[in-house]
């Protein structure tokens, strides 16, 4: 059987093609929470979050909430809410090991559920997830900044709910919107209370921006956090003009994620190196195996959704399996 570090040692190494932001000075806000900086604009609106690194590693958000930090940002209306999550991690994260600061204990993207935080268990990302709850609780619309292991086209994950799928599309950017119900072994934070009750107007997005490391990753979360920020109406457009890219808005596809694929096994291998996005034509085509199981596609068009080996292990989820919705 292989060990994780043998398979991380197969995969392709991408370079680090951005600078990592030092967020210290950020750690005093003015919530008592660090790392959390809320600006009310006196006027009747909205409250609206950016939220960065609830993976360690995950630098894209990171820089995005450090430049709209520093362009001193303000809202028009309502409250703004600009956030750091798991900096301890982000804090060990070392470049030689490029996958292991993505949390210390546990994945912070799997505590929101009342179960685990009114719970007796501990970690560190349950301590700041506890710390960060009672400002979440207080947030009308909120997008979780995330960038993916493997060099990929950038996804907006809705969640299955309408109220989501739509504020996707409302929003114009990525191209792709990915309708999905989240994870078996833990709730993200986009799902989390109200977000995912389809009765509230609280409204929560995730966004896949690309490539960990890549500039292009960073560029599409600054503009997507803009266009997010705009599209709530707490911030002017003409605040964030110089953080939008200026190519012309591609129609956007929606896939609905039917079923997750989870290693049973460390023997997990893709049939093909796969990146995400791939359509697979044919019903029953393998298309990778864990240990002796073939792992086949479900249904004619199958689209696959960010592959990924880097955290294998049993139990985790390492690609999903989708088709195109045309009803959008």
């Amino acid at each position: 059987m292989q060990t994780l570090e043998q398979i991380r040692a197969k995969l392709h190494d991408y370079p680090i093609e951005v600078a990592f932001p030092n967020i210290a000075e950020w750690q005093v806000g003015n919530t008592g929470v660090d790392y959390i900086h809320t600006f009310d604009s006196g006027v009747a609106g909205p409250h609206a979050m950016i939220l960065a690194l609830t993976h360690g590693n995950e630098v894209s958000g990171a820089i995005t909430v450090d430049k709209l930090l520093r362009a001193g940002l303000r809202p028009l209306k309502g409250r703004l809410t600009l956030g750091f999550g798991n900096v301890e991690a982000y804090h060990r994260f070392d470049s030689r090991a490029p996958d292991a600061s993505r949390f210390i204990d546990e994945d912070m993207n799997r505590v929101w559920s009342a179960e685990r935080l009114d719970g007796c268990d501990d970690s560190q990302e349950l301590r700041r997830a506890r710390a960060l709850r009672p400002i979440i609780d207080s947030v009308d619309f909120l997008l979780d900044l995330h960038s993916m292991h493997e060099e990929a086209p950038p996804l907006m994950l809705s969640g299955p709910l309408e109220k989501g799928i739509r504020f996707a599309i409302d929003i114009g950017v990525p191209e792709h919107v990915i309708v999905d119900a989240g994870h078996a072994n833990g709730k993200r934070l986009r799902d989390y209370d109200a977000f995912g009750d389809p009765a509230s107007p609280k409204n929560a997005l995730l966004i896949e921006t690309g490539q960990h490391f890549s500039i292009r990753s960073k560029d599409v979360a600054l503009d997507a956090a803009s266009r997010f920020l705009v599209q709530t109406g707490v911030v002017a457009a003409v605040d964030v003009t110089d953080f939008m890219q200026r190519a012309t808005l591609s129609a956007q596809h929606v896939f609905e994620v039917t079923q997750p694929v989870i290693a049973d096994t460390m023997d997990f291998e893709f049939m093909q190196d796969f990146r995400g996005l791939e359509l697979i034509a044919r019903a029953g085509t393998v298309i990778a195996h864990d240990g002796d199981k073939e792992i086949v596609t479900p249904y004619d068009d199958c689209v696959i959704i960010m592959p990924s080996l880097r955290h294998l292990g049993p139990g985790v989820t390492v690609m999903r399996l989708a088709r195109v919705l045309n009803n959008w």
